[in-house]
């Protein structure tokens, strides 16, 4: 049993808490250390300083002296609280529960251990576990409004609508006055009850309950917008034309707004004057009204889209707007639209006035040469010559226009010319300097480029100066994700696999980050009253890693670490891959890897320099830095992601979010196929096959995934348990057993002649069944040489060629470069 302490060492005891609650720890631990001194087997204070040494960075030390704490008092709740924590902090959660719960048994009337265990809940999805929780809290504190509407959360969350309604109404009910009408938490609580009420399926109900609670809520629009919603859904046309037409009052850009009217109205899409009727009647009443001009042309056709658009181009030009083929792009996908947009341009041209010093005839003139420079180098209706001859002639009537710049830059980006691409974005930039989109874009191109440090420098502008670790650090602090994929993308195209593998795993830690960010708001969203923005953003995060951002940087790691698995070869001091195609490509990547190497290093320098200018008595953590206190990283370089001995099990790390979350994405399946059947997991390689199919049946990719499948089965098939040559046998029917491979193959090859990604799948299979990868690289390089082959074809087919260690790429990327010149992948 521990010491009881003395009314002074009681009230120091407190103090210890309040210090680590404000982060004083080296004050706590000053305070901890002087009741141990009097009291060595305190356990309560020993768990405080077991707190207090991991807020500091000191796990192992923290966990020790937590063990350590128990065995002095198993029956101290705190003990049990701060164990609980330290693994909470460690991210064991179901550790972290379990020490929670025991420490409840020891103090059931504990608000702060309560909540702790049911953030904890609600944060690993035990909504069950949850309710209990909550029911506790709201027995204990049921005058709280919090309480009643976080267990009507719970039960919400667990799928029980209607008990989480009755939870609301029950407190409605008990209360003796209203609310005041400025309540923003019980404004916010009714209409969360009506979105309760509505999800149930019980329109009519909700909108009762919203015609009862309008008039005093605060949140107008909100009220507005689900009333005319739940009219349009009880097909009470006129009145949710009403509500629809109240909204545009309101808004008259929002576009959802005259779709949902033009919905309620049932006017057909035949009906082109009455459709236009309705927009007109807004672009008569709001002049400045952009959407009520704009959108007519998704529904008109014929000559009346041609006089719409007629209209609406030449006011647009006539300003100036560079946003005009921006706005209109979308109805490319009318081969009409698409054809007549640019003659009503050319003809908008045509009719200009050339005078000397009519600035608006200059104005609209290279605004019409604009949309045509867009209008060629939109990939519905690409010319790339034509659209640098448009944007060139634009840029001489308007020299400093950064808009002009940034679309030649995109022309040179089409073309193949990055190097070109990104001087002309850079240009651009420094027509505005103070801009930080231009800013952004410039950064992007010269990645593309693959000029990092070049672009961390472009970075730099708009960073902060004073973090330590330079501009990089900072993005890392932003979690600037875009940046980190491209800069990883650019990284692996240089060969220097540990840089990049470091990006790609950094972005894939920004989405642990993200996941953790929510302990804060479970509660900070009750505090606040935002319940319905709280319940988006636990549905959001439940599927947080479907994220575009994150399935790219994913992707982009299983390639490397599937290249890793293929061509099993070390990495050099700096991270880069050893084997290459040839000695210059191999010198030329190490002389730029060691070239970040070096700036690193001396930034490293920079940053050992000033932390040795602090107080050298101040306390830092071990692994952390000296002023700011962050954990140190300790493989800057990512040289011990490259030397990994199990490069498919750390590309599993990547793909299973994927293919939990993003099932429907095949890239995704496909590469999840490749990792699966390369660890002879045929089973899941054969769902993966399967999923794929559902979705692209004509993919290129899954023709040689689904032979490469038979081909292995013939092999292995009868190694494999019973149960597993069943389902396999059952479930695989895209290629019989029975099927000649070669046969397959050659047929394919034949049906899909005209297309490079299915010959590149043909090839692949070629070299599979025979072995003979000249051969099949050889059947590639025909393919470049055909007149009607393009450089993306070529590119395509260079990098198939690399990936294979061929000794065809050096000479096809001499015979592409003598080709296209301009294209600075073969340069």
């Amino acid at each position: 049993m521990p010491q009881p302490l003395s009314t002074r060492e009681a009230n120091l005891f407190r103090t210890i808490v309040r210090h680590y609650e404000e982060k004083q720890y080296k004050r706590g631990l000053k305070a901890a250390e002087q009741i141990l001194r009097k009291n060595p087997k305190h356990g309560d204070t020993t768990a405080m300083k077991a707190l207090i040494i991991n807020a500091l960075g000191r796990t192992e030390e923290a966990f020790a002296l937590a063990k350590e704490a128990l065995t002095m008092d198993m029956k101290s709740h705190i003990c049990w609280h701060v164990y609980g924590i330290l693994y909470r902090t460690n991210k064991n959660f179901d550790e972290a529960i379990k020490a929670y719960k025991f420490a409840l048994k020891l103090e059931p009337e504990s608000q702060q251990i309560q909540r702790d265990l049911a953030i904890l809940q609600v944060q690993m999805r035990d909504y069950q576990g949850y309710i209990q929780s909550r029911f506790a809290m709201l027995k204990a504190r049921p005058q709280l409004r919090q309480s009643w509407t976080a267990l009507a959360i719970a039960y919400h969350l667990a799928g029980n609508l209607q008990q989480a309604e009755h939870i609301l109404s029950t407190y409605e009910n008990s209360l003796k006055s209203p609310p005041a009408k400025t309540d923003f938490e019980n404004s916010e609580a009714v209409l969360y009850k009506n979105s309760l009420i509505a999800e149930q399926g019980d329109i009519q109900r909700a909108l009762e309950h919203l015609e009862s609670i309008a008039k005093d809520n605060l949140d107008k629009l909100a009220v507005l917008e689900l009333r005319a919603q739940y009219l349009a859904q009880l097909d009470r046309k006129e009145d949710a034309a009403k509500a629809y037409r109240a909204l545009l009052e309101r808004n008259p850009e929002h576009p959802d707004y005259y779709a949902s009217l033009v919905k309620v109205l049932a006017i057909p899409e035949e009906d082109a004057a009455a459709l236009k009727a309705v927009f007109d009647e807004y672009a008569e009443k709001f002049p400045r009204c952009d959407a009520a001009r704009r959108l007519p042309l998704n529904y008109l056709t014929g000559d009346r889209f041609r006089e719409a658009a007629k209209q609406y181009l030449t006011l647009m030009l006539d300003k100036g707007v560079p946003s005009t083929f921006a706005n209109v792009k979308h109805l490319y996908n009318d081969s009409f639209k698409k054809e007549t947009l640019p003659v009503l341009v050319q003809e908008y041209l045509d009719n200009q006035t050339t005078q000397d010093g009519n600035s608006d005839a200059s104005k609209g003139r290279a605004a019409g040469l604009y949309f045509l420079a867009q209008h060629y180098n939109y990939h519905l209706s690409r010319d790339l010559t034509k659209a640098l001859e448009f944007v060139e002639k634009a840029i001489k009537i308007v020299p400093d226009s950064v808009d002009f710049h940034m679309t030649k830059a995109r022309i040179h980006k089409h073309a193949g010319d990055t190097k070109k691409a990104a001087e002309v974005m850079d240009y651009a930039r420094s027509l505005d300097t103070r801009d930080r989109y231009i800013n952004t874009k410039a950064a992007k191109y010269q990645l593309r480029n693959n000029e990092n440090e070049k672009a961390l420098a472009t970075m730099g502008l708009f960073t902060r100066s004073d973090t330590v670790g330079g501009p990089l650090a900072d993005l890392l602090d932003m979690q600037c994700m875009w940046f980190l994929t491209e800069d990883g993308e650019a990284y692996a195209r240089r060969g220097n696999v540990g840089l990049a593998l470091k990006r790609f795993h950094t972005v894939y830690n920004i989405f642990d980050i993200w996941q953790e960010d929510q302990f804060d708001f479970h509660s900070f969203s009750l505090r606040k009253g935002q319940i319905r923005a709280y319940i988006d953003m636990v549905r959001w995060e439940d599927r947080l890693r479907e994220h575009p951002f994150y399935t790219r940087a994913a992707l982009d790691a299983v390639r490397i670490y599937l290249d890793m698995y293929d061509h099993p070869q070390g990495s050099d001091a700096n991270g880069v891959r050893n084997g290459d195609l040839n000695g210059d490509e191999a010198a030329e990547r190490k002389k730029a890897a060691k070239k970040a190497k070096k700036e690193a290093q001396k930034a490293e320098r920079a940053a050992a320099e000033k932390a040795a200018k602090q107080d050298p008595n101040k306390p830092t953590a071990k692994g952390k830095d000296a002023e700011t206190g962050k954990k140190v990283d300790e493989d800057p370089n990512g040289l011990t992601l490259a030397a990994t001995t199990d490069p498919l099990g750390d590309a599993t790390k990547f793909l299973a979010p994927m293919l939990q979350f993003s099932p429907k994405n095949i890239e995704a399946q496909i590469a999840g196929f490749e990792v699966f059947i390369r660890r002879k997991k045929y089973l899941l390689a054969l769902r993966c096959l399967n999923a794929a199919l559902a979705l692209d049946p004509e993919h290129p990719a899954l023709h040689a995934q689904a032979i490469a499948l038979r081909h292995a089965l013939s092999k292995e098939l009868d190694s494999l348990p019973q149960k597993v040559q069943e389902v396999l046998k059952t479930e695989f029917k895209t290629i019989p057993e029975t099927a000649d491979l070669e046969r397959l193959n050659a047929e394919f090859r034949e049906k899909h002649g005209q297309s490079t990604q299915h010959r590149i799948a043909a090839a692949r299979v070629t070299a599979l069944l025979s072995g003979d990868y000249d051969k099949a690289a050889k059947d590639l390089v025909q393919v470049v040489s055909a007149e009607s082959s393009t450089f993306n074809d070529a590119v395509a087919i260079y990098d198939e060629l690399r990936s294979w260690r061929s000794s065809e790429a050096p000479s096809l990327k001499q015979a592409a470069h003598q080709k296209w010149p301009e294209v600075t992948v073969f340069a």
